[in-house]
């Protein structure tokens, strides 16, 4: 039997996905990224914009079209889904008596580790947590188990996700304690990067235990949305702009080379230029080296569908573009100033010698000594070409 994966939308997502497929091929389903050869085609769907659900449901309504007697399965954040994302579509694979350990997967580069899902927010905006419901933690104990098992087959990147990491609770236990206890048991062997992480709560003690391990990626992403305080509340985000502040430069000062990366929210209800102004004024002052800017899209069922003050959304886009202008203006400053220095990468595409530093930059490795995909390497960077490094292997670890 074939099962066929699509999977759209954030790192969580892509973790629950690559946990399935990896369910999926340990009872003996051969993946294949072919629908026509699929048995069973799994969707993983995204709704956080307009435009992801669209994508979502335009490939879907095409495979019912296609392919009208193979079996489809839609799970994710997607209305009309099969099945929650907590409960895996396992009951299309036959349940063994004394099935142990769940498989990890092996296919990428890196590991994704799921550590917590749901979210106790309640942003005007978003609308994932009446897919996701309220916040659950993986127990601690589970998830040092899992990394471990990452560990031994071969990774030398762990990516911790979930959809609020800050919300991370277990065993009296929080985020800074599990990244603390994840950085111990992979020293010598492998690196932990942390994903998109709330700038309120825990923050900025997640950011000292960063800071007190090596081998924690020096890469901290905030989805802050907007730089004016007006629009923050109005979006009813647990912070203030100079919340922001004041954990990036925590940050910088604790870890001097910190890449930051952030999203911003283009065209929220009733932002007026003056606010955008203020949004582009955090981004001068901060540097952020990756940003992920994208306009405002209503979700049927949230706050913010109905508040008065609609943006055009042409002027949403605009602001979008040039917010993504500047950073990557600002991206390319960055990088050059890795120029000369050693560097730390995951090899992701062996052909094309290219990874990820621990700062998120890209690098590629000039010929010379092989390198394969899952590599974690030394480099020495010798110029920048725009944004991405380009440096000789010194050794791989």
């Amino acid at each position: 039997m074939n099962v066929c994966f699509e999977t759209f939308g954030c790192r969580l997502n892509k973790a629950e996905a690559l946990q399935m497929e990896a369910e999926y091929a340990s009872k003996g389903w051969t993946l294949t990224p072919s629908h026509a050869e699929a048995d069973l085609i799994i969707v993983r769907g995204c709704s956080v914009t307009a435009s992801a659900q669209h994508d979502c449901e335009k490939l879907i309504a095409h495979l019912k079209r296609k392919y009208p007697h193979k079996k489809l399965l839609v799970c994710g954040c997607l209305k009309d889904k099969s099945a929650t994302p907590r409960q895996p579509l396992l009951h299309a694979l036959e349940k063994t008596a004394g099935d142990t350990a769940v498989p990890v997967p092996t296919r990428t580069a890196r590991a994704y580790l799921k550590i917590q899902d749901g979210c106790a927010g309640t942003c005007t905006f978003c609308i994932v947590p009446k897919f996701r419901g309220k916040s659950v933690s993986t127990p601690f104990t589970d998830v040092l188990d899992t990394a471990s098992r990452f560990m031994d087959v071969g990774y030398h990147e762990i990516v911790v996700t979930g959809c609020n990491l800050s919300l991370y609770a277990s065993e009296g236990l929080r985020l800074p304690e599990l990244l603390s206890a994840l950085a111990e048991r992979a020293k010598g062997s492998c690196r932990i990067r942390l994903g998109s992480l709330e700038p309120g709560g825990c923050a900025r003690e997640t950011v000292r235990a960063m800071s007190e391990h090596e081998n924690i990626c020096r890469f901290l992403h905030l989805p802050v949305q907007s730089g004016s305080n007006r629009i923050l509340y109005a979006m009813k985000r647990p912070y203030v702009v100079k919340d922001v502040e004041e954990l990036v430069s925590e940050a910088r000062k604790l870890m001097p080379s910190v890449g930051l990366g952030c999203d911003l929210m283009t065209g929220f209800p009733g932002e007026s230029e003056l606010d955008f102004m203020a949004t582009q004024g955090l981004l001068r002052r901060l540097s952020f080296s990756n940003v992920h800017a994208f306009p405002f899209s209503e979700r049927p069922g949230t706050p913010a569908a109905t508040l008065p003050g609609i943006v055009p959304r042409n002027l949403r886009s605009s602001r979008a573009h040039e917010l993504a202008r500047m950073s990557r203006e600002t991206r390319k400053t960055f990088a050059q100033a890795f120029v000369g220095k050693l560097v730390d990468v995951v090899i992701e595409d062996e052909t094309r010698r290219l990874g990820w530093t621990g700062e998120y930059l890209r690098c590629k490795v000039l010929v010379g000594t092989p390198v394969k995909r899952k590599d974690l390497v030394s480099i020495r960077v010798k110029r920048a070409d725009e944004d991405t490094l380009i440096g000789q292997l010194v050794r791989t670890r």
